[in-house]
C-alpha cells in the first residue's frame, strides 16, 4: 500500500529545498594605514631583519571654512522703514594634519620582477582596478592602479606596500618573510 503525503508536507518538502546554505563571509578589507610609520628623522624605521621600507609623501590635510558673517545690523530709517542687515562672506583655513614622510614595508626590489610585477596586475585586473594588457612593466597605469586598491584601503600611494600584496594574495601572508 502506498501512503501520500498531504499537501503542507509536500509543500515544505519543496520549500526546504529551496534553501541555499549560508554564505562563507567575505575576506575582510585591510587597514594599511595602520601600518604607517612617520617619522622625524630621516631613514626608514628600524624593522625586521631584511625588510624593505618604502617612503611616501602624505600631503597636508586643509580644512577650509566659509561663514557668513554680519556686517551692519538691519535698522530702521529716519522715514520708519527697515533696512536691512547687511552680511559678508569670511573664509579661513588651518592645517588640521600636516605633511609628513610616511615609511611602510614594501616588497624589496630585488622581488620587483616582471613576473612579480604581471602578477600585481593580474591580481589588481581581477578585481577591476587594471584594465589593461598585462605587461609585466611597473608604468602609470600600473602604479595608479595599485594607488586606487590602496587608497580605499588608507594607503594613498602608488607604491605597493607589503600589506597589499598580501590581501592581493601574491605574497606570502606571514610577514616575517619579507
Amino acid at each position: 500500500m502506498i501512503k501520500t503525503l498531504p499537501l503542507a508536507a509536500l509543500i515544505a518538502l519543496a520549500l526546504g529545498a529551496c534553501v541555499s546554505p549560508p554564505l562563507p563571509d567575505a575576506p575582510s578589507r585591510g587597514d594599511f594605514a595602520s601600518e604607517l610609520v612617520v617619522r622625524a628623522e630621516s631613514g626608514p624605521p628600524k624593522g625586521p631583519k631584511d625588510a624593505c621600507w618604502q617612503a611616501d609623501i602624505r600631503p597636508a590635510v586643509i580644512e577650509t571654512v566659509t561663514e557668513q558673517v554680519l556686517i551692519t545690523p538691519e535698522r530702521s530709517a529716519a522715514d520708519g522703514s527697515l533696512i536691512p542687515a547687511v552680511y559678508g562672506t569670511e573664509t579661513r583655513q588651518s592645517i588640521v594634519e600636516d605633511r609628513a614622510t610616511v615609511w611602510f614595508r614594501a616588497p624589496c626590489a630585488a622581488e620587483m620582477t616582471t613576473d612579480f610585477i604581471a602578477t600585481v596586475q593580474r591580481a589588481l585586473k581581477a578585481r577591476g582596478f587594471y584594465l589593461l594588457p598585462l605587461t609585466g612593466v611597473m608604468d602609470a597605469p600600473t602604479r595608479e592602479a595599485i594607488r586606487r586598491y590602496q587608497r580605499g584601503r588608507g594607503l594613498d600611494s602608488d607604491h605597493l606596500s607589503l600589506a597589499a600584496a598580501r590581501e592581493l594574495g601574491i605574497v606570502n601572508a606571514d610577514p616575517g618573510r619579507f
